[in-house]
């Protein structure tokens, strides 16, 4: 059993009978468009062969330490120590059946103020609509929430996806934004995060 997220609406991460929440999984996958219906020159020419859709997030704690997680830099994260995200792989061509995850310490929660998921096209045409992103949030005792990548913009490299927020140190509150930005200095004007920001590369 799984819940769709819809834009702007929110659902909650909730501790079950006191229990911690856990290991909260964020999982991207995305396909190469090898399924499509018609074949043509255009078809052909916009397909999204090669692509490397990165997935990664903003996170402010509640200390007021801000940063990322996410490939690009290396800034993989660290699980049990702050920020208490990791991101557990990158996977650059979409091959991968288990897709990227991000792992969040949800037993830390006291430890964040928010979270803002993105995911970020590092190499490839921006063709949102062929990459056709999925999202899935996962953890112990609770159905999948998936949250699609059904709006598009073709011209923009980076999506922000879901914004997760602390409530009372109990709760995570889990709202779909899917909102395109040219990359990860404007979405964090856009959300007042304050970071500053260089380029960056992989290894």
């Amino acid at each position: 059993m799984a819940v769709e997220l819809k834009k702007g609406q929110k659902i909650s991460l909730e501790k079950k009978s006191g229990v911690s929440l856990g290991e909260i999984t964020i999982n991207l996958n995305w396909n190469q468009g090898e399924h499509e219906v018609k074949k043509s020159f255009l078809s052909t020419l916009f397909k999204p062969r090669g692509v490397d859709l990165d997935l990664g997030c903003l996170y402010e704690l509640s200390d007021g330490a801000k940063g990322c997680v996410q490939a690009l830099g290396n800034a993989f994260g660290n699980y049990n120590e702050p920020p208490y995200i990791v991101l557990d792989k990158d996977d650059r061509t979409g091959s991968l059946a288990e897709g990227e995850n991000l792992r969040v310490n949800g037993n830390m929660i006291a430890k964040f103020r928010r979270i803002l998921v993105y995911t970020f096209i590092y190499e490839g045409v921006p063709n949102w609509q062929q990459v056709d992103g999925v999202v899935t949030v996962r953890y112990p005792g609770s159905q999948d929430i998936i949250v699609h990548m059904d709006e598009y913009d073709s011209l923009k490299t980076l999506c922000g996806i879901t914004l997760f927020e602390n409530i009372n140190n109990e709760t995570f509150s889990v709202e779909k934004v899917i909102q395109f930005f040219d990359n990860q200095a404007v979405l964090d004007k856009a959300f007042s995060w304050g970071m500053r920001w260089t380029e960056g590369r992989k290894n």
